[in-house]
């Protein structure tokens, strides 16, 4: 159950001792979502960060009359609604399970103790911080500065994957586009190619 989560912070802190790794292990509980199942509700408090075991997630708002798909977090990545876990306050985003899915869980609180007891895990904490904030700063700039058709091709580029697992609506949401804009790219993209 603590093999992938292991080797992710390994690969962080090298240098990890048993006790350090042992103060998280402690924390962490295991929580297991059905497809469809939500993690956090809008208008709930993000009591937790979420590191996926096994499985894949979405994060999305209610926009006005249609669900927006922020993102989508795979296996052996930490997740959250990172806004309202910091603030405690009610949370705007829904983190749904795309897949059956097996969360381990880290509370607010336990994540103050770990801070607390391990010094190391606020550097660790950091380092997490900063590659959730360069993929809010890349998706933020992709959605400003690149037209449907560029997004479209950047998400072939760096998660082709997604292309086979989600539907199109949730797709099209994530680039910021209809469905049936996302049809037309399509075709477009296969007309070229021929």
């Amino acid at each position: 159950m603590y093999t992938s989560i292991k080797a992710y912070y390994k690969e962080l802190i090298p240098a990890m001792t048993d006790a350090e790794w042992e103060g998280l292990e402690k924390l962490l509980v295991l929580k297991k979502l059905k497809k469809g199942e939500l993690l956090i509700r809008e208008g709930e408090v993000c009591n937790y960060v979420s590191f996926i075991n096994k499985g894949m997630m979405r994060i999305y708002i209610n926009a006005v009359k249609q669900e927006v798909s922020l993102g989508f977090i795979g296996q052996n990545d930490y997740l959250s609604s990172y806004v309202s876990f910091l603030t405690r306050k009610p949370s705007h985003e829904n983190i749904e399970a795309l897949e059956d899915t097996e969360v381990l869980n880290l509370s607010y609180n336990s994540m103050q103790k770990l801070y607390k007891e391990f010094p190391i895990y606020e550097i660790v904490g950091r380092k997490i911080a900063e590659n959730l904030f360069i993929m809010v700063s890349l998706r933020t700039n992709a959605l400003l500065l690149l037209s449907p058709e560029e997004r479209y091709n950047e998400m072939i580029e760096n998660s082709p994957m997604l292309l086979q697992q989600l539907p199109q609506y949730m797709l099209a949401s994530f680039i910021g586009i209809t469905p049936r804009h996302l049809s037309r790219i399509r075709a477009n993209q296969l007309k070229k190619k021929k």
